[in-house]
């Protein structure tokens, strides 16, 4: 049956509009994107096969472009509005994270740095540069590895620090494992960058390590000092 023979309080648009998205399953908020099924299969019948298919809506997001193409009913099209979504899901963080006068807000801060990271299939580490009164200068991701590392270089991250007139900074990295526990090499490079860093006084905040859940905080953890 198609989703226009629904009634109205049913059908996920009209819900969304009268309760808002949250209101709203993966898959109906999938069918909404999507817009139109395939034959025999309202849009929401295909949104469930393809969330069954890819085993979740983070899966299906981060699809390369082969793979998105592959299933049917998922086109170019669909594909670059996905990307631009993601895109502007990002970028309203971002604008988010800069209109705070200070960091006032640490869980607004980790969902910005998830959203930039998470979806990275290998591991790559950032920086959140920020001036004297802790308010964000520029994002950066400066180093990209191979899914179990990627090398980063204290003097790197020393120019890109003083390049943005930074005081203060917080590290990021994720682990596509999707288990954010550090590694021995996680935190001696820490510990590293910190006491390069602070050479120029440039203050280590934290080290954030994004996985699977929560973004854990190694300052929070006692394994930093700001």
């Amino acid at each position: 049956m198609s989703i226009r023979e629904w009634p109205v309080a049913e059908r996920p648009r009209e819900r969304l509009l009268q309760c808002g998205a949250a209101s709203l399953s993966d898959a109906e908020l999938l069918a909404v994107f999507l817009r139109t099924g395939v034959a025999g299969k309202s849009a929401v019948d295909l949104a469930r096969c393809l969330l069954k298919k890819f085993g979740g809506l983070r899966a299906l997001m981060e699809a390369d472009m082969s793979t998105f193409l592959g299933e049917l009913g998922l086109g170019p099209a669909k594909y670059t509005q996905l990307q631009a979504v993601m895109e502007i899901g990002r970028r309203h963080l971002a604008e988010t994270i800069e209109r705070e006068p200070a960091l006032c807000s640490p869980a607004a801060v980790r969902r910005y740095l998830k959203a930039m990271l998470r979806h990275e299939s290998s591991e790559a580490f950032a920086c959140l540069f920020l001036d004297t009164k802790q308010r964000p200068l520029g994002f950066e991701i400066l180093f990209r590895g191979s899914i179990d590392s990627a090398r980063v270089y204290p003097r790197e991250v020393v120019k890109r620090s003083l390049a943005h007139n930074a005081a203060a900074l917080i590290l990021c990295h994720n682990h596509p494992s999707g288990v954010p526990e550090p590694s021995q090499a996680d935190l001696h490079m820490t510990l590293q960058l910190k006491e390069a860093l602070g050479l120029v006084e440039v203050r280590v905040l934290d080290h954030i390590i994004i996985g699977d859940g929560e973004p854990l905080s190694m300052v929070e953890h006692g394994w930093l000092k700001a």
